[in-house]
């Protein structure tokens, strides 16, 4: 195997053996049997729908990490798809690439996925704030006037949206969803993502993190709907820094909002070729995503 490593940064996987099932702006996903995948996730960071020319140091095992952290934090409300994350355990002929996987790799179930992203936000920002202030509403649910960007809502809202394989993807009402996904999976998917988002915001919250809305994706397996790719992390996921919150206002964040900065600071085009990172902008970038991880779990990430 040679993937490319820069600085210790993985940007492409390449294990010949394997099946590739899929390949996302940051993830990588192979076929080890009929009803198993190897999800492995690379240091490739996307800002305005294109993957950079460089990645950031650590990003993978941070979102790995964070993943498995939820999926044993959050299991007693529904079955998740991670079988194991030991690289000893893996199929023999992927264990030969143990040191590339280590940290940034689980072993899955294969599900069959549901074609709708199951967004919850319990605060007012992004896409969110743009259709409130159009509308009053955001995704079909009405909101109280006078709203500001980054407030609190009353309540956690579903606000699902279509899978784009381009670009981004498209909020729809939850009526909308049930013309995709059985009405009654729909309430489920619903009512599970909501119990999810609820129970990770408490938790983060005694841990100075906001999460101020996420995105979950489910399938179905042998267990029934069953919670799946990543979880909660910076990727998925806006965290704010609890004790700067200021509502008004955009927040500081613990994702790549930094890097957005900088493609706005130095005017790209947002067009192809994507640029490369400055390293200082690529190291602070990682300090973020690992600081979230700090804060979540209490532990340092191992890298």
């Amino acid at each position: 195997m040679s993937p490319q490593l820069l600085d210790s940064v993985l940007l492409q996987t390449d294990f010949p053996e394997l099946e590739r099932h899929a390949s996302g702006k940051v993830r990588d996903v192979y076929r080890l049997d009929h009803e198993h995948l190897l999800f492995v996730a690379t240091d490739r960071i996307s800002a305005f729908d294109y993957v950079l020319a460089s990645g950031i140091p650590h990003k993978g095992c941070v979102l790995t990490q964070i993943s498995l952290f939820w999926f044993d934090f959050l299991k007693d409300i529904v079955p998740n798809h991670f079988i194991t994350a030991d690289v000893e355990r893996y199929p023999a002929n992927v264990r030969k690439y143990a040191d590339q996987l280590r940290g940034r790799s689980m072993e899955v179930v294969r599900g069959d996925m549901f074609p709708v992203e199951c967004v919850v936000r319990g605060y007012l920002s992004g896409s969110g704030w743009k259709e409130y202030k159009a509308s009053g509403k955001v995704c079909g649910i009405d909101l109280p006037a006078g709203l500001k960007e980054s407030d609190k809502l009353p309540e956690p809202i579903f606000t699902p949206a279509t899978k784009a394989t381009t670009g981004h993807d498209i909020n729809i009402s939850f009526q909308e969803m049930c013309k995709i996904v059985d009405p009654d999976e729909s309430r489920k998917l619903r009512d599970v993502s909501l119990r999810l988002y609820t129970k990770a915001a408490d938790y983060a919250w005694k841990k100075g993190i906001i999460i101020a809305d996420t995105k979950f994706e489910f399938g179905r397996t042998a267990a029934g709907i069953t919670l799946a790719d990543e979880v909660l992390t910076p990727d998925s996921s806006r965290f704010w820094p609890a004790e700067i919150y200021q509502p008004g206002k955009a927040q500081a964040s613990f994702d790549k909002q930094y890097v957005r900065d900088y493609l706005e600071e130095i005017r790209w085009n947002k067009l192809p070729p994507a640029p490369a990172l400055p390293p200082e902008v690529a190291r602070k970038t990682s300090e973020k995503y690992l600081e979230a991880y700090r804060r979540l779990t209490g532990r340092e990430l191992d890298v």
